[in-house]
This record gives structure tokens, sequence and C-alpha cells, in this order.
């Protein structure tokens, strides 16, 4: 039977950025007995706390499992991937593995163009965000003046990019494909940010 913390991490894996009481209710013990877990497991570099506004009122405290902690669940197809990547840039021109990328990214968007039709450009951002949960993204996204910044608060793809940067053009490309305008990177966890940003203008979509 597994352990608390190890139910704890588990839940986290599957729902990054959980509260206390939602925790709580997955595990099925009280919200103290919780807190008390989530302070070791913080301690052990294993999860990590941010402040998340939730409506009016004070922010809430959200956890979402470190790159310890999702080191510990790992997963064989990563080696593959890892491996099959590898193979591949060794025998093909990197610019050809990232068009490669960007062709899958192509494909993905392509199935959602029909559906994408006529919408506004906040209720494009919305069905991107919901087409990169299935992916396993946790992404928000803001106005700011005439852009609009989509943030990638989890990346499911962090550990292969940290051998494979060129995965990268999956998200961008998707985005970019969804949106009908570019979309520039401005942060990548990659470079140590704490998530990765992209910024679109707010231009209006005809079609």
């Amino acid at each position: 039977m597994k352990s608390t913390r190890e139910r704890i991490l588990q839940t986290l894996l599957r729902a990054p950025r959980s509260t206390i009481n939602s925790l709580a209710d997955a595990v099925g013990i009280n919200p103290i007995s919780v807190r008390h877990h989530l302070t070791n497991l913080q301690m052990e570099g294993l999860v990590d706390a941010e402040e998340e506004r939730h409506g009016v009122g004070r922010p809430r405290l959200v956890y979402l499992l470190t790159e310890n902690g999702l080191e510990r669940f790992p997963t064989r197809y990563l080696r593959l991937t890892t491996r099959l990547l590898s193979q591949m840039k060794e025998k093909l021109p990197g610019a050809v593995v990232g068009e490669l990328f960007k062709e899958v990214a192509t494909g993905m968007a392509d199935q959602h163009e029909q559906q994408l039709k006529g919408l506004s450009v906040e209720e494009r951002l919305n069905a991107v965000k919901e087409l990169l949960a299935e992916e396993g993204f946790v992404v928000e996204w803001e106005k700011k003046g005439d852009e609009y910044h989509i943030h990638e608060i989890t990346c499911p793809y962090l550990q292969v990019g940290q051998s494979h940067p060129e995965i990268c053009a999956v998200d961008e490309t998707l985005i970019s494909r969804m949106l009908s305008v570019p979309a520039n990177k401005i942060q990548c966890i990659l470079s140590g940010a704490t998530h990765c940003t992209y910024v679109v203008k707010a231009l209006p979509i005809n079609n």
C-alpha cells in the first residue's frame, strides 16, 4: 500500500497546482496532515508552492512538483524518445529535425481548423489552452495592452527538451497556427525561467 506522501506526490503529478484542500480530498486525510507532509516534501525539494490569484481576495497557495519531484516518476518512454531523437540528429540535419516537429504541430492544429473558424482571439486562446492541457501542459493566458501573454506553467516535454530543445517547436507552432498570428517566445524553462511565455499581438482574426 502506498504511503500518504507517495499519494500526495502522485496526485500532484496528475493535478499540478493543487490546493491543500483539493489534496486533502484526493488523498483522504485532513488538511492539517496534508500541510505537514507538504512542508516535509518542500524541505526535500520535491514540491514547490506558488501564490495564485483566484477571484477577489488574497491569493491562494497552490502546490506542484519540482523537477526533482517529477524525476521520482521515471517513464521508459522518455528514455526511448531521447534515444530516438539522438539517432535522428546524428542522421539528419538539425533544421530537418526542427521541421519534423513543426509538421507534427501543424497536423494537430489542422485537426481543429473547422471548429476555430469565426472565433475571436480570446476564444481561440481558450481552445489552445484546452488542447495543450490534453497534451499535458498547464497553460494560463492574460492580456497586457495590445498583446496576449501565454504562460506554460508546466511542460510535459521538459525532460526531453533538456537534451533536445528542438521539441519546443511543437507548442510554438501549435499556438501560432491555432491563433493565426506568430507566437514569440520571450522566456523559457530551459533557459532557467520559472515557466515558458509566448506573446502574440491582439490582432483581429478574419476567417
